[in-house]
């Protein structure tokens, strides 16, 4: 057993020198004996995060455009052996996963047992982690991935035991971009309490986190909700569904182009919740939002300077916040959207029929 005294965050498994957080790290400590406050996982599925994603497709890409998958597969099993976690060092994002409850440690405080069916819901950025089968059972082709191995919880990580009425994909995904939902909701509160219901766009609304996010508003009291996508087949997922009054089509990372579309379609927004996996998005977003508004930036596409700068560079009167993926009750929320609302299920059951 290590003899290092335990630490809530996982510092004692971080193998740099100096001593970071576990996330900042560049590798972890992934023995399977744990510490008195740890909890060991049984991995069965990982859900890569969209923006890693995209950007393993498109790095490891054939000649023709396609995606690779066993250069992706391979470049994932290299990622997590280098690291001891799942890491990508170009996003800097990871994902999260999904397993079964194996040891947990005498002082574990998060109330798991042996057995318990659970998602994790923090990333797998400082999640210490083995892959054991060479994810066999993965074509490299979509996000979520089969996957036999173990990973580590600590005393201050957060996991959520799996519902029996939704199926282990369905709730993962669900779980990936919980925290987009809940801190949508709260912001939209926010302008209730002070006497405005706002006008909210969601930049990515046909996606997982988007969908959620266009829920949330109209669950909590929006005036007015634009979901933004890039192109006619996205806009005709979202149009089937009664989560946005308004579809605009708009590339996001065309700042003029996007406060037109949104602009047309009742903006500007008091809120703008940006939720798509492409860099450059940033200065469109302040554009489409009004003075004292609040752009909520949830992609881990996103460049942090840019928007900063962006935003003095226009002279834009916009709070921004990093959705920062937890928010208390996210889980059970996000899950309460997916079961009230027949239109988020379908995108979600869509995305999962062509990622299979």
């Amino acid at each position: 057993m290590p003899t290092t005294e335990a630490d809530p965050t996982g510092l004692h498994r971080v193998l740099d020198e100096p001593a970071v957080l576990p996330q900042a790290a560049r590798r972890l400590d992934t023995r399977r004996d744990l510490w008195d406050d740890e909890v060991r996982i049984r991995v069965e599925r990982l859900n890569l995060d969209a923006a890693s994603f995209r950007q393993l497709e498109r790095t490891h890409a054939r000649p023709d455009g396609t995606p690779d998958g066993a250069a992706v597969r391979a470049a994932v099993l290299d990622i997590v052996g280098e690291r001891g976690k799942m890491q990508n060092p170009e996003t800097g994002s990871g994902g999260m996963l999904v397993g079964t409850v194996e040891e947990v440690g005498p002082a574990s405080p998060l109330g798991l047992k042996a057995g318990d069916k659970v998602a994790t819901l923090v990333s797998l950025t400082l999640t210490p982690l083995v892959i054991e089968d060479g994810l066999a059972d993965w074509d490299g082709l979509g996000e979520q991935v089969p996957c036999d191995g173990y990973a580590v919880l600590f005393g201050r990580s957060i996991a959520a035991v799996l519902p029996d009425d939704l199926p282990s994909a369905l709730s993962l995904s669900v779980m990936d971009v919980c925290g987009a939902p809940a801190l949508t909701a709260r912001v939209v509160e926010e302008y209730l309490a002070a006497g405005k219901a706002p006008v909210v766009t969601v930049i990515g609304g046909a996606g997982k986190s988007g969908s959620l996010s266009l829920a949330a508003a109209r669950a909590a009291g929006a005036a007015h909700t634009i979901g933004v996508v890039p192109h006619r087949a996205e806009a005709d997922l979202l149009a089937g569904t009664d989560l946005a009054d308004q579809v605009a089509i708009a590339d996001a990372r065309d700042p003029i182009a996007l406060r037109e579309a949104v602009e047309k379609s009742g903006g500007p927004a008091d809120l703008t919740v940006v939720c798509v996996d492409v860099p450059g998005c940033e200065g469109g977003a302040i554009l489409s939002t009004a003075e004292g508004g609040t752009v909520i930036f949830f992609s881990m596409a996103t460049s942090f300077s840019a928007a900063a700068l962006g935003a003095e560079g226009l002279a834009a009167d916009v709070r921004m916040l990093v959705g920062n993926g937890y928010v208390p009750g996210h889980a059970d929320y996000a899950l309460e959207l997916l079961r009230a609302n027949d239109g988020v299920r379908r995108l979600f059951e869509g995305r999962l029929t062509e990622s299979s």
